[in-house]
């Protein structure tokens, strides 16, 4: 019989209160779905996470504990990690029914490493641009200082009774780590002995330094003179030069290292990004997308032009500002962004305002539906229903029909597919997934 016996947490591995600029504490990774579970010699999924796994596997002298570490991490066996300078501490739920205390050490750099990994993250705007973005680029770790770990870099400890190097709790704290590095490098800056906002605060100072120093060397450009004759002189000018080709898409914007005090440059980009976008579209259609909309409309607009829908800290931070400025909660937010992906204004119009549609197209849907051996769909307004409750059409003010699903018996609708105007075509997304 399975023990039932609370696992049994120390207060200060839940306590992020505690932390600062160099004490960071995330919460446990729930367990992963066995569909989620990677294949073997793939747990991480950035490079550098990968590279910390390498470093794990590599400096291993037991390959089975490595592969019960694994499936520890796996099924949730880690408890909250704190993360501080050189250190990764955690709990981990073994056979018994109190946790171990691991730690994994990591020699953190010295006062001329990190000197030299500044100079280097400067030396590109696309390094503090990738850094704001969560990413670790190539090109700035193999900048001549030992950022990630190599094999028996890694010292781990843990209070079970195993000598192995490593036990497998230490292995799946190991594992776990990793998957914290994905989401985030800079604890892996953390860990070789700096935090996130004192290091691009670093960076923003010897940026600003080094583009004065640039200003001042180069100086003042001589002023060309000519001679009054002849700008007097009558003469022929050449014809004005004809207007430049439009672009094929809008271009990027340059990256805005963090400053003390100053904007958020993830705003700032957003904004950037946002305003060439809008203008690309006034020189090549000649009218403005954006002027029409409402404050809710533009928020849904600017979440959907983001790619995925949460996945990343930047993300979820749009997200959440976007909502309370609309005074909208996430969700219904995440509802609005389906909706304007699958028919843009239209499509959120369709999700937001239901409306009585005349005699006509609307009625004639029933019969198709029939007809291609689909039950009865329950009519409301412009919404058909299956009578499963499960599947559901509406007819836009554009004449398409848009598929919504959602689970039987719950009135939680979410846009599928791309909207069509033959009703059965517009329900293949559904179909996809369900036996209509």
């Amino acid at each position: 019989m399975p023990s039932t016996t609370p696992r049994s947490t120390p207060p200060s591995m839940a306590a992020p209160t505690r932390d600062g600029e160099l004490r960071r504490t995330f919460p446990p990774f729930p367990p992963r779905p066995s569909a989620k579970v990677p294949a073997e010699g793939a747990f991480a999924e950035s490079w550098w996470g990968n590279a910390w796994v390498t470093a794990l596997e590599e400096g291993a002298l037991d390959v089975n504990r490595l592969l019960r570490g694994r499936r520890y991490a796996d099924r949730g066996h880690v408890d909250a990690i704190t993360v501080t300078p050189g250190l990764v501490l955690g709990y981990v739920q073994g056979s018994r029914p109190r946790p171990y205390r691991v730690q994994v050490r990591l020699r953190t750099l010295g006062d001329e490493a990190w000197t030299r990994f500044l100079e280097a993250a400067v030396e590109r705007t696309g390094h503090i641009a990738a850094l704001l973005d969560k990413e670790l680029p190539h090109s700035l770790a193999d900048c001549g200082v030992p950022l990630l770990p190599g094999p028996g870099d890694l010292d781990p400890q843990c209070s079970c009774p195993d000598i192995g190097h490593p036990c497998k709790h230490a292995a799946a704290l190991c594992y776990q780590t990793a998957r914290l590095l994905d989401a985030d490098p800079f604890v892996l800056l953390l860990l070789r002995g700096r935090g996130e906002r004192p290091l691009l605060d670093a960076l923003s100072r010897l940026n600003a330094t080094r583009a004065a120093r640039a200003a001042r060397d180069q100086g003042p450009a001589p002023l060309p003179g000519v001679r009054a004759s002849e700008a007097l002189a009558r003469r022929q000018l050449p014809p004005l030069p004809g207007p430049l080709s439009l672009p094929s898409h809008p271009g990027q914007p340059p990256a805005y290292p963090a400053a003390p005090g100053g904007p958020d440059p993830f705003a700032l980009d957003q904004l950037a990004t946002d305003a060439a976008a809008r203008a690309h579209a006034l020189l090549s259609t000649g009218r403005d997308p954006v002027g029409e909309l409402t404050l809710w409309q533009d928020a849904v607009r600017l979440a959907a032009a983001r790619p995925g829908s949460g996945l990343t800290a930047a993300t979820r931070t749009l997200y959440a500002s976007l909502a309370t400025a609309t005074g909208r909660t996430t969700a219904q937010l995440a509802r609005a962004v389906a909706a304007w992906r699958q028919g843009g204004i239209e499509g959120l119009s369709v999700l937001e305002d239901p409306w009585d549609p005349p005699a006509g197209r609307f009625d004639r849907a029933r019969p198709l539906l029939l007809a291609a051996d689909l039950p009865a769909f329950r009519p409301w307004r412009n919404h058909l229903t299956h009578p499963r409750g499960h599947a559901q059409l509406r007819l836009g003010r554009d004449g398409l029909w848009y598929a919504y699903e959602s689970e039987p018996g719950h009135d939680d609708w979410w846009p599928r597919g791309s909207p069509d105007l033959d009703p059965v075509g517009a329900l293949t997304a559904v179909a996809a997934g369900d036996d209509l």
